[in-house]
This record gives structure tokens, C-alpha cells and sequence, in this order.
């Protein structure tokens, strides 16, 4: 049995413990298995020091490995003849054991390590230690590994002791020599400080890598959004002006067919009036050719016995009635013409509401509108503004012409819509605001009530003020407030049930104000809007109101 497990231990891989496959020999002459020998130094890799788990030999460069094909062919004979490791053996050294540095071939666990010889042995190899005087004084001690590396090479001892001064291990008699009047501590206890230093930084850091993930995943939603917003505006956009293509289609198929038919009907009373007037030229001349041979008749009695009365000439009814009109059409030219300009004047200034470049040309300090200071000069920007029952929450009442809105406790019916509020009281205006113009809400006295415009952003977006893609006014009874990105900012100024909006979208002006007998400006915002926006209204109280006025 002896000499079977020698025999195994010559060919069993003192890694893994079980034969070897695919075996190779390293330049020290130690075999393994290619796969438990290149696992081994993979986590070597960082150090770039290749060292032999048997012998600790170290190589400067990772040794090529080759197969060992005698050794291989004597694995291969072995396992023929009935031959197999044992790797459940307890007597031998698994992956996470101290293996005894003095045995060969297959690797037996360490009993005890030695701080004078610097090698640990297994029970057999450590019996000298125990039986010859000259080891009578060597240091034995539990076995661990990387021994040569946790001893001291002045003092054979183990470095047990951390010199915080000097960040460096020791052991007890460097602490009374050279390290004395350092600060010391035991390597175990700095360990378990440095431990816990390491675990409130990890726990630190991975705080902020769940911050920064949900960052990443609010960036990546919003990327989604822009997507799915850039996709949806060019979806309807084409369609918009594929229906404004065809809309232009049938109106010039319209007018084409007016002309053709005012054409048709224009020459067929010309022509009418063409052979009318070719048959009398034909009668006159048959006339005037009877007359001709009259005239020419020598005999004086029948001349005057074929004479006959002649009536007088008169003129063609038809005569008044010729009018020549050229250029033909002129009205009809004139009417396409101011289409024309009508349409290029809207694509042009509805393009500046979102093109940068077109926007910057616009609010040069040339062609900025000289501020308004009264009322009347707002009212001429006045647009009348209905609300989107489409976008209205559930608990709204849209009523007066879907200009006034009531916050109810009970829901309403609404069907179902991708553009309505769920999550907030609120409702978006139908028109869109650009350009220049200016409304005014009614709100009820009681109750606090937010006006705003917004960018027509998800129905489940944060209410007005809340993101930084809408600004609002919060009217209390007897305060006010802005909102816009989530930051607040208190507002001074009369109290008033009216509040007047003015929007100059080029320029980039949002200004509210209070409305009484006098007009007062409660509040300005100077910005870049990069998208049309829309009226909306924000109610907090149960019974409360607002509505959009109408000019009559």
C-alpha cells in the first residue's frame, strides 16, 4: 500500500490532489496539471512574480508550458492498470492547507511551521525538530503561509506588531528597538480598525454607485423620452404636413377646375357671340351682293321694278355686350399670391420657435418690442385661450366653453388619453403660445391656485414649477410664490382674483401680473424656451377655480 501511494504521489498534481492532466513540467522540474498550474499564476499575474507551489522558486517571466508526453503516457498506464488518487485523504494538503515544504511529490498538510528554518513540516518531516538538540532551540508555531514573507529577517520573529508611524509590520523586539516611542498596535487589532474603516468606504461607495446608477437610469429615461418625443414629433409632423400637402393639393385642384370651368364657360359665350356675328356677316353679304347686281343693271325700267325698300341698318344686339377684359383672371392670381405670402409668413415664424440658430437672429436688440406699460398695449397681444379636456384630471370640471375649470372630490367620466393628468390637478391649454401674446385668469377667492405655462411634456410628469420644464405662479389668498426646477421663490405684491400672463416666446420674457384697477408686475423670467409652450392651471383646494377670460 506503501509503495502504491508513492507511486501515486509521483504522478498526482499537488494542486488539485487527483492525477494529473494534461501534465507539464515547470523549469524547477515540478509537474501539474497545464489547467491547476495556470490558475495558480493567474493570480500571480498582478505581481509579475511566477513562484512553484512546491519548492516557492520564483521566475522573473511566466514560463512557457509545454505537455510532458512521458509523463503523460505514464499517467495514462497508471489509470490503465486500476490506479487512482485518493484526493479525500486527510493526511494530505487540499488548496486552502499549508502544504510541507520538505515533502516530495505528493504534498502531506504542515504541522507546525519553523521561524529558524523558514519551512513548515508535516508530522513526519517534523520529528527531528522534536528528537536532535540541534533544534532545540528553533521557534515552531502553528503553520501558515507565505511564511519568509511574515518574518522578520533581522530578528526571526513574526511580525505580529503594525508601527502606525512607520506603516509598516513588525515584530516585538523591533518594537523595543528601533521602533521604540512609535505608535503600535497588534496587527490583528489594526486589521480590524482598517477593516472597518474599509467597510464604511465600501458602504460609502456603494451609496454612491446606487446614486449614480438611479442618475444613469433617470439619464437613460431620458434619452428614452427624447427618442420617443424626437420619433412621435417627426410621426406627426409628417403626417401634419402631409395633411397640409394634400389640404394645398385640393385647394389648387379646386382652382384649377374653377379656371377650367370659368375658362370653358368665358369662350363658349365668346364663341356664342362669334357665329351670331358670322351669320350676320354672311346675311350682309348675300345682302350686299343682291344690291351689287342691282346696281349693276343697265335696264332702267327693271332696275326700278326690282327695287326694293330698303329698311335701315341697325346694330347687333349683341354688339353692347362684347367686353374685352384682359389680363383674364387677375383676382384669382392675386388670391394664390396672398395664400402664398400668408403661408411662408406662418412657416417662417413658427420655424423660430424652435430653430436656435433662426431664434438668435430674431432677439437681436434692434427688433426687440419696446416694453409695454399699460394694459391696453398687453391687450393687444390678447389671445383667447380654451382649455384641453384631453389633458384635464379626473377630479377637473371643465365647463364655460372649456375656458373655466373646477376642482371636484368626486372623478369624472373622461375616457381614457396618453396626454391626460393622472397624478396632479391639472389641465393644459388646446392652443399653443408663441410669439408674443398675453391672457388673463379669473380664480376663485378662496383656495390656492397655480398659473402656469408648461412645455407639453408625459401627463405623468411632476406638477407645474416642479420640473424645469414649466414655470408657475402659486396664487394663495394671501401670498404668492414661484415655481420652476423645484426651487421656489417668495412673491411681493397687491393680492388680486385676476392674474395677467404676457409670454414674448422669441425673447424669451414670461411675466406675470396682479390685475385690479391698476396693473402690477409681480414677476419676470428671462430664458431660452426651446419648445412652443401652453397655458395650464393647477388647482390645491376642493371648490376651487379658475378661469381663462374672454375679451368681447
Amino acid at each position: 500500500m506503501a509503495q502504491r501511494g508513492d507511486q501515486l504521489g509521483k504522478i498526482s498534481c499537488s494542486i488539485c490532489l487527483d492525477l494529473l492532466k494534461d501534465p507539464i513540467t515547470i523549469p524547477c522540474g515540478h509537474s501539474f496539471c497545464m489547467k491547476c498550474i495556470n490558475v495558480c499564476w493567474d493570480g500571480e499575474e498582478k505581481k509579475r512574480i511566477y513562484s512553484c507551489p512546491v519548492c516557492r522558486k520564483e521566475f522573473m517571466s511566466r514560463p512557457v508550458l509545454e505537455k510532458n508526453v512521458t509523463l503523460s503516457a505514464l499517467v495514462e498506464d497508471m489509470k490503465k492498470a486500476g490506479f487512482q488518487a485518493d484526493p479525500a485523504d486527510p493526511c494530505y494538503a487540499g488548496p486552502e492547507d499549508v502544504a510541507c515544504d520538505v515533502c516530495t511529490g505528493r504534498k502531506r498538510k504542515a504541522l507546525k511551521s519553523c521561524l529558524v528554518c523558514l519551512v513548515s513540516y508535516c508530522e513526519k518531516h517534523l520529528q527531528p525538530h522534536y528528537e536532535f538538540p540541534a533544534f532545540e532551540k528553533h521557534k515552531l508555531v502553528e503553520p501558515f503561509k507565505k511564511l519568509r514573507e511574515n518574518i522578520c529577517s533581522r530578528h526571526i520573529e513574526v511580525m505580529k506588531i503594525y508601527c502606525r508611524t512607520d506603516r509598516q509590520c513588525i515584530c516585538y523586539l523591533c518594537s523595543l528597538d528601533e521602533h521604540k516611542g512609535h505608535d503600535t498596535v497588534s496587527a490583528a487589532a489594526e486589521r480590524t480598525e482598517r477593516q472597518e474603516e474599509l467597510q464604511v468606504k465600501r458602504q460609502q461607495i456603494q451609496q454612491k454607485i446606487q446614486d449614480q446608477e438611479k442618475d444613469l437610469k433617470l439619464l437613460q429615461w431620458e434619452v428614452e423620452a427624447i427618442n420617443h418625443s424626437a420619433d412621435k414629433t417627426r410621426e406627426d409632423s409628417e403626417k401634419i404636413f402631409t395633411e397640409l400637402i394634400h389640404l394645398i393639393q385640393e385647394r389648387s385642384s379646386d382652382v384649377k377646375q374653377w379656371i377650367r370651368s370659368e375658362q370653358e364657360a368665358e369662350v363658349s359665350r365668346v364663341k356664342e357671340l362669334q357665329e351670331k356675328l358670322e351669320q350676320e356677316i354672311s346675311e350682309l353679304k348675300k345682302k350686299d351682293a343682291e344690291l351689287q347686281q342691282l346696281s349693276n343693271m343697265e335696264d332702267l325700267n327693271q332696275f326700278l321694278y326690282n327695287y326694293p325698300p330698303l329698311p335701315d341698318l341697325k346694330e347687333s344686339e349683341d354688339s353692347s355686350s362684347i367686353n374685352i377684359r384682359p389680363p383674364y383672371f387677375t383676382d384669382v392670381r392675386s388670391a394664390v399670391s396672398e395664400l402664398r405670402d400668408v403661408l411662408q409668413d406662418i412657416l417662417r415664424y413658427s420655424w423660430t420657435n424652435f430653430s436656435p440658430t433662426v431664434s438668435e437672429v430674431h432677439v437681436l436688440e434692434s427688433e426687440k418690442e419696446p416694453e409695454l406699460k399699460s394694459r391696453a398695449g398687453f391687450l393687444n397681444h390678447f389671445q383667447q385661450i380654451t382649455l384641453d379636456p384631453n389633458t384635464a384630471n379626473r377630479n377637473l370640471l371643465v365647463s364655460e366653453g372649456n375656458r373655466k375649470v373646477t376642482l371636484m372630490k368626486q372623478q369624472l367620466f373622461y375616457p381614457d388619453h396618453p396626454e391626460r393628468f393622472t397624478n396632479y390637478k391639472q389641465v393644459l391649454s388646446r392652443q399653443s403660445l408663441t410669439g408674443r401674446c398675453y391672457c388673463e385668469v379669473e380664480r376663485s377667492e378662496t383656495g390656492a391656485v397655480h398659473v402656469a405655462v408648461s412645455y407639453k411634456d408625459p401627463r405623468k410628469a411632476r406638477g407645474f414649477g416642479f420640473n424645469n420644464r414649466s414655470w408657475s405662479l402659486l396664487c394663495h389668498t394671501k401670498s404668492y410664490m414661484f415655481y420652476h426646477n423645484n426651487i421656489h421663490t417668495p412673491v411681493s405684491g397687491p393680492i388680486s382674483s385676476r392674474i395677467g400672463v404676457y409670454l414674448d416666446h422669441i425673447a424669451g420674457v414670461l411675466s406675470f401680473y396682479s390685475i385690479s384697477e391698476t396693473m402690477t408686475l409681480l414677476h419676470r423670467v428671462q430664458t431660452t424656451f426651446t419648445q412652443p409652450l401652453h397655458a395650464g392651471i393647477w388647482i390645491l383646494n376642493y371648490g376651487s377655480s379658475a378661469e381663462f377670460i374672454q375679451l368681447k
